[in-house]
């Protein structure tokens, strides 16, 4: 019995050391190639997004009332401005 385990072990075949290396490299450079190109894509998301928001906080600022919906125009430190002699609405935080 022991005999027949050993010739039925000398004839599997397995992957080299060097084989396996190079799936692994390949496995790394299409995991970079997909993590940078998600990453363009969050970015152009994240822009429209802002360029939304600022649309959105202008509309609200001088919309039929005096006031509009919001009660005070947003801080500066949110990265919106509100010019209240034109009403124009402008963000620092947009690209």
């Amino acid at each position: 019995m022991l005999e027949r385990f050993r010739t039925l072990r000398k004839n599997q075949s397995g992957f080299t050391l060097i084989e396996l290396l190079i799936v692994i490299v390949i496995l790394g450079v299409l995991s970079g190639i997909v993590v940078f190109a998600v990453g363009a894509i969050t970015d152009t998301g994240k822009t429209a997004a802002c360029k939304s928001d600022v649309k959105a906080v202008a509309h609200l600022l001088v919309t039929s009332t005096p006031k509009g919906f919001l009660k005070e125009a947003p801080a500066a430190a949110d990265g919106i401005t509100y010019n209240a002699t034109d009403g124009s609405v402008t963000s620092t935080a947009c690209p």
